[in-house]
């Protein structure tokens, strides 16, 4: 029987044997690390993107980043996605077969941590980023313990120290965890499975251990959710974002305190 859960982490991480240096002198153990590999997508035959990733989830990654960058509009869009997990390969075909020029993307390389070229980033997120109106409500204590489930479902991080996490939830309850080496591509296997498997996003939030930058804000919009939660900071740019597109932004998570940057009336008390 296939072992799924050993392949899906073999797929994060793996041992390479390192030198290290303590007072004590050198050591010569073995440690994780995170997993980074190339995985390049054709659409209808033509080549759209290479994603620099972590390969775990690939079926749903593949599926989020098709819906946020508008190449899909919903998961039966896609008639076919077959994934050579050796040769690094994803090949979608589309019920409408319509050349990529036509939707203003062209053949592209995406980092692992930078995100898009801003020729791209705003030529696409103009069409797709929507303005959140949900009307989901946190308290300060369901957003401390959100955070408290994140990082107690963060193995992966803690073996490697080199990936990002991103959970989907319930102010109530976690429901789902995602890790990759990149920000984005966590947010897209989030997505993914969401929309493969018809998950409601109205009342869900977004837990999230990185920074959040503008491309994170902007995936958050096309996804729906109208809050994020993060440990971390946010930048200028990507609060102008959040204002401007109805999210509530919730930083710096930590123990019993938290900043809160963006749209703090979905923020209630007990």
């Amino acid at each position: 029987m296939i072992d799924h859960e050993k392949l899906q982490a073999e797929s994060v991480r793996n041992k390479r044997t390192i030198k290290t240096y303590n007072e004590a002198g050198w050591e010569q153990p073995k440690d994780f690390v995170a997993v980074e590999a190339p995985l390049t997508m054709y659409v209808n035959g033509e080549e759209f993107a290479t994603l620099l990733c972590t390969p775990s989830y690939i079926e749903d990654m593949a599926y989020g980043f098709l819906l946020s960058e508008g190449i899909i509009r919903k998961a039966s869009d896609v008639t076919s996605l077959n994934i050579s997990e050796e040769k690094g390969l994803v090949y979608a075909e589309l019920t409408e077969m319509r050349p990529l020029d036509r939707l203003g993307v062209s053949k592209r390389v995406i980092g692992s941590c930078c995100g898009k070229s801003r020729q791209f980033y705003f030529e696409n997120d103009r069409r797709t980023a929507k303005t959140v109106t949900t009307d989901v409500t946190i308290t300060p204590q369901q957003i401390m313990a959100r955070m408290r489930d994140m990082q107690e479902n963060s193995q992966d991080f803690h073996d490697t120290g080199g990936l990002h996490n991103v959970g989907i939830a319930t102010p109530e309850e976690l429901l789902l965890t995602r890790s990759d080496i990149g920000r984005h591509n966590g947010l897209d296997k989030v997505f993914g499975y969401c929309v493969r498997n018809k998950v409601k996003l109205r009342d869900k939030v977004i837990v999230f251990s990185g920074r959040l930058s503008s491309e994170v804000l902007l995936k958050v919009s096309k996804i729906g959710v109208g809050v994020v939660l993060s440990k971390s900071a946010p930048t200028t740019l990507a609060l102008d974002l959040a204002e401007d597109l109805g999210i509530t932004a919730v930083g710096f998570i930590r123990k019993n305190r938290f900043n809160v940057y963006t749209h703090p009336e979905r923020i209630v008390e007990d």
